[in-house]
């Protein structure tokens, strides 16, 4: 792993009343049955400004391995994956400096660092030369990440990503369900002669039953496509895939669609990836292979605020390519959408 580490010092602390300071830990009320013990914390804006601090995500402590963790942030910076726009490998680094804006606590009273401990572990190291090589290497750091259950939650990275951890995934868990948030179906065989590219993952992952078929359910495709049957979509129904494509989506909420998902998922592991181009460009214009009349922004939460209560083993927020969106938008909904994978894994605790 390679990242800064960061230090919450004393320093800061006194130069705040204590009434005004969210310390960088928090002990919890404790039990006869139940040992206290201290979780990690986001740096609070009433410590540090917004603007200052090492740039981890949402400025919470980092370590170098996921020992002792329930939970961590960690970052796959690649892009020789891509098929059109490049620059994803700059999405990890972009999506944390936006996440110094994301607060504790989400609007539904989640309160994820009163329940588990979390930290940003860093980078995972990537081979930008050779793809395949770069995927081995992500599956078995992946495959450590996971040994002792922690649940990764990935800042891609293009699409390719989601491919070698799931074969990490599959090792500890078996096949599992999935839920693909996306503007592509991602199941293409072969790309320019290629097995392995950010359009191949799940034709991968469905080969090497990595995944459940009866158990994956594709949200949000569209655009034009190669072929015209079902709407380009004919392998994924003939495997058994849920597909909802955006067509079916438009001008409805999500939440009775998860209620289905949730359904159809049980109680089974459940892998979570979500493409940033699942979203509209006007909300998320910063990614490379962009598709008008996508989900809005309130859809995409939706759709992760439906996953609560699902088994919810690992997820990534991919292709988020900064230099597409000099405001940084893309980015700071990027960090959004992860804070809130964070809030539906299963332990976190809501207010009543």
């Amino acid at each position: 792993m390679f990242a800064a580490t960061i230090r919450c010092s004393s320093r800061f602390l006194k130069s705040f009343p204590a009434a005004n300071v969210a310390v960088a830990s928090r002990k919890l009320s404790c039990s006869s049955h139940v040992a206290c013990k201290k979780f990690n914390e986001p740096m609070s804006g009433h410590v540090m400004a917004r603007p200052g601090g090492i740039s981890t995500f949402m400025r919470l402590p980092f370590q170098e391995t996921a020992e002792g963790l329930d939970a961590c942030f960690v970052g796959i910076p690649i892009d020789h994956g891509c098929s059109n726009r490049s620059g994803t490998r700059l999405g990890p680094r972009y999506i944390r400096v936006e996440s110094a804006l994301v607060r504790a606590c989400n609007s539904l009273g989640a309160a994820p660092f009163e329940s588990m401990q979390v930290a940003d572990i860093g980078d995972v190291r990537v081979n930008l030369y050779d793809l395949k090589n770069c995927c081995a290497m992500i599956s078995e750091q992946y495959s450590d990440i996971i040994a002792n259950g922690c649940k990764p939650l990935t800042l891609g990275g293009d699409h390719t990503i989601t491919y070698p951890i799931l074969q990490a995934i599959a090792k500890k868990y078996g096949p599992v369900g999935l839920v693909h948030v996306d503007a592509h179906s991602d199941v293409s065989d072969i790309m320019l002669g290629e097995k392995i590219a950010h359009g191949t993952p799940f034709k991968r992952a469905f080969d090497e039953q990595l995944i459940n078929p009866k158990k994956v359910v594709q949200i949000g495709l569209r655009g034009s496509q190669y072929l015209k049957e079902r709407g380009g979509q004919k392998w994924q129904y003939d495997q058994g895939f849920k597909v909802v494509p955006v067509e079916e989506c438009w001008h409805k909420s999500m939440t009775p669609l998860m209620k289905e998902v949730r359904e159809m998922m049980g109680d089974m592991p459940v892998y979570l990836t979500f493409d940033i181009d699942a979203l509209d460009p006007a909300f998320a214009p910063g990614t490379g292979t962009p598709e008008i009349a996508g989900l809005t922004s309130i859809q995409g939460l939706e759709i992760i605020r439906g996953c609560k209560g699902l088994n919810i083993v690992g997820a990534d927020l991919v292709e988020v390519s900064p230099p597409y969106d000099t405001t940084g938008t893309t980015a700071l909904t990027g960090a959004n959408l992860l804070f809130e994978m964070l809030c539906i894994l299963p332990g976190v605790h809501y207010s009543d």
